[in-house]
């Protein structure tokens, strides 16, 4: 590898920083050191990392950059989620086209969780996610992903407890951008790198088979969420367009074939919709599907927004989780974080301000 002017440093693999080092005739450990810097100690400026020699600190200023997106606005949640809206810089094809997107931070008790996006905007288009509005804008960079992560660790530095999960949750379909999510992955779960296992990564697909069978080849990889959210392929074509390609035979297939570790197991997404998917007979069908599957389905409680749907009611996800555990199906209700400050699952949809914001209660200005 060579350094050409403003070569991006950001997203770079250790490999790939080692190899720029010795194109700058250093030795390749300056670039382990830089990799350490940027991902393991969260330095944002290479005048930070004081143990690389001046000269090459000055010659990586004169043609490398370190590309941080612009942190816009957070937004904090009464639950202790924030929102981070960041501005990203052009690059490549899209040199004419800025764009935006969203991470959020979930504090817990003993652990952290980042949900991070893959794209700005989305092109999978189900119905009942405000991202799908968007449409596909473009995918981020390998950098772009993993600053997200970065940021919003360093932002809450003094709040960090030990184990820090990350769920690729956010906008885009990750499977999508498959390269640049992969990357990512392996810069995060590298213990030189940000060092978080790969127990604690999750990759959520809408069901993309093509990049299941090819993650599924992958020997180092996160864990993989399926978002099922239908019972069957008429309600899941008009819930989940892209079921038109991928049905519901093609896509647990894959899953049946895919190579789960000795503490692994599938996990499906099912967004309970009122009226819609929530029913008992849904729920039978749903247990039909994932018999024989190592799995467990999370029942996600759909978040308001200006979309025709409703939540389904207390009752009708109660139900519904009896029946799948009865049938020996590990079911869970998942309650988003950050509804009102429209950070929940199904939210992220570039808002500048939130219903609350009229008061002035939630947003944090910069």
């Amino acid at each position: 590898m060579t350094v050409s002017k403003n070569t991006e440093l950001l997203g770079k693999t250790k490999e790939e920083l080692r190899e720029l080092c010795v194109s700058l005739g250093q030795p390749g450990y300056r670039g382990e050191q830089i990799y350490r810097a940027l991902y393991a100690e969260r330095k944002f400026d290479l005048g930070q990392v004081t143990n690389l020699p001046a000269a090459l600190r000055e010659r990586l200023a004169g043609s490398a950059v370190l590309t941080w997106p612009e942190l816009k606005k957070r937004f904090q949640s009464a639950d202790g989620a924030v929102r981070y809206l960041f501005e990203l810089g052009p690059r490549g094809k899209d040199k004419a086209r800025p764009a935006s997107v969203e991470a959020v931070f979930m504090p817990s008790e003993g652990r952290q969780t980042i949900c991070a996006s893959t794209q700005a905007g989305c092109a999978v288009n189900c119905q009942f996610c405000l991202t799908a509005q968007l449409g596909l804008i473009r995918n981020l960079s390998a950098g772009e992903i993993l600053a997200q992560i970065l940021i919003a660790l360093e932002e809450n530095k003094d709040m960090l407890v030990p184990h820090t999960n990350v769920v690729f949750m956010g906008q885009g379909e990750p499977l999508l951008n498959y390269d640049a999510v992969l990357t990512a992955c392996k810069i995060l779960q590298d213990p030189n790198g940000l060092g978080i296992p790969a127990k604690r990564v999750t990759i959520s697909t809408s069901g993309i088979v093509p990049g299941i069978e090819r993650l599924a080849t992958e020997s180092e990889r996160p864990k993989l969420a399926i978002s099922l959210n239908a019972s069957n392929d008429t309600q899941r074509d008009a819930l989940m367009p892209i079921n038109r390609k991928y049905p519901l035979a093609a896509l647990l297939g894959a899953c049946r074939k895919y190579p789960l570790r000795s503490w692994e197991f599938l996990m499906f997404e099912y967004v309970m919709l009122g009226g819609v998917n929530d029913t008992l007979e849904d729920a039978k069908r749903v247990v039909k599907l994932l018999t024989g599957l190592k799995c467990k389905v999370n029942l996600i409680p759909w978040n308001p927004g200006d979309l025709p749907y409703r939540e389904s009611s207390e009752e009708a996800i109660a139900a519904f989780q009896e029946l799948l555990m009865e049938r020996g199906i590990a079911t869970f209700v998942r309650r988003s974080r950050g509804r009102d400050v429209m950070a929940a699952c199904g939210q992220l949809a570039l808002l500048n301000d939130t219903p609350a914001d009229k008061n002035g209660s939630n947003l944090i200005t910069l």
